[in-house]
């Protein structure tokens, strides 16, 4: 199949044949159709499947074979809301890139940044608002942005909005759009609650599911090696140095671990950088920018905040301290091995983090292989220490087994998910 057997524009297919595809991935071939003919959609894919060309280019179809009528103002007719605001810039450049040859004005409204730039915006009239819900409300309650007139919603990583809190956003947002609309759902899973919300959301839709729930990227290699906690930054930089590893995304439980960690490799002669919620939207930016053009050789991320980040041919992910969630597992690994790239998954897991292990291999359905590396194997009768606490907001059950590295599974017990602050999004 080719992007144009699809019924798109000679615009949009001059503008996808510029960036060097010719076929649509699995996610756009069954979204585009379904966008096009009006219809709701639920879909199940996950970050770096090509769901966000996915949507945007049939929204910028149907903006283009449905003119708006005149009116003194441009209205916003699109309205597309993310959890974060790497996401919302990410959606905002695949608006530009694919739109680059249509009329059609974006405005991206995220939290984070001065607010004035963005009314301004508004103020002009845009065709298409990308927002995140916190930042958006505040420009409703400042009267800067009217969504009455809004003909297609698109709720991007539906899942994580759920997980930091935005039901309530949601809720407000749509009792301020008009009752006919068209509604796409997208998120990386299908979990009682996102089905709650799609219920509640989408009138008779179409459902696909590119990517069954949980399933890993088969070209990733994925690796445990059992450490000490108090040894693993010294791990870490010996696999770096000793690999030579040129670029490496780093996932840790806290932002202040990212933050200790950061500065920990800085000392180390590793150059870093760190991404979390509480840093300011231009130091995330240039963070990513470094990291991306070779400035910068480790990345280190919550999962907050690095979620949508979008980085080709990622070579390295590695879990420095294991996810609350298994789920936040399958998006932590599916960052490397895109695109036919294969790409290595690795784990640094110490005692205390046995219980987390265990719920990941039960989610995979497969034991990962571990290795202990030289000189850093774990001491066998040393007690666990407890595991760092969690972002403030989040939720989390403590675990300690006793047990040997090859224990049976314990009782799974209750897990809560995480949850974020509010503000993450704003």
């Amino acid at each position: 199949m080719s992007f144009s057997s699809l019924g798109l524009s000679a615009e949009l297919l001059r503008a996808v044949s510029d960036q060097g595809y010719a076929e649509p991935t699995p996610v756009q071939s069954r979204a585009i159709p379904v966008v096009l003919s009006g219809r709701d959609l639920m879909a199940a894919a996950q970050t770096g499947t090509g769901k966000t060309a996915g949507f945007t280019l049939p929204l910028l179809q149907h903006l283009q074979s449905n003119p708006a009528m005149a009116a003194r103002r441009k209205p916003v007719r699109v309205l597309v809301l993310t959890p974060t605001r790497e996401l919302a810039a990410q959606v905002g450049e695949s608006v530009q890139t694919y739109g680059k040859y249509l009329p059609f004005t974006t405005a991206v409204i995220f939290g984070g940044v001065n607010i004035n730039p963005q009314m301004d915006k508004l103020h002009r009239g845009v065709d298409i608002v990308v927002a995140t819900p916190g930042r958006l409300l505040d420009h409703v309650q400042q009267k800067t942005i009217d969504l009455s007139k809004v003909e297609i919603l698109v709720l991007d990583e539906g899942d994580r909005m759920l997980d930091m809190g935005f039901i309530r956003d949601i809720r407000r947002i749509l009792g301020l759009l008009p009752h006919r609309r068209q509604n796409l759902l997208f998120s990386a899973t299908f979990s009682e609650d996102i089905r709650q919300l799609a219920a509640g959301l989408l009138k008779n839709p179409e459902t696909i599911d590119v990517a069954p729930r949980n399933s890993t990227v088969e070209l990733i290699t994925q690796r445990v090696h059992p450490v000490d906690k108090g040894h693993k930054r010294e791990l870490l930089a010996h696999l770096i140095k000793s690999g030579d590893w040129r670029q490496v995304l780093v996932f840790t439980r806290t932002k202040h671990g990212a933050n200790r960690l950061c500065e920990q490799l800085q000392k180390d002669g590793i150059q870093s950088a760190a991404i979390h919620g509480n840093k300011t939207q231009s130091a995330r930016t240039r963070a990513l920018a470094d990291f991306k053009q070779g400035r910068v050789r480790v990345l280190v991320a919550t999962d907050i905040a690095a979620r949508g980040l979008d980085i080709d041919q990622l070579p390295h992910v590695v879990n420095f301290d294991l996810p609350n969630v298994p789920e936040d597992y399958v998006h932590r690994i599916g960052r490397t091995g895109r695109a036919g790239s294969t790409g290595e998954a690795i784990s640094l897991v110490s005692p205390d983090e046995r219980g987390l292990l265990k719920d990941i291999e039960r989610l995979l359905r497969q034991e990962l292989p571990r290795a202990a590396v030289n000189d850093f194997k774990p001491d066998p009768h040393a007690r666990p220490e407890p595991a760092d606490r969690p972002a403030h907001g989040a939720r989390h059950s403590h675990r300690q087994e006793s047990g040997g590295w090859h224990s049976r599974p314990g009782s799974r017990g209750h897990r809560p998910r995480s949850a974020t602050s509010r503000n993450a999004g704003r």
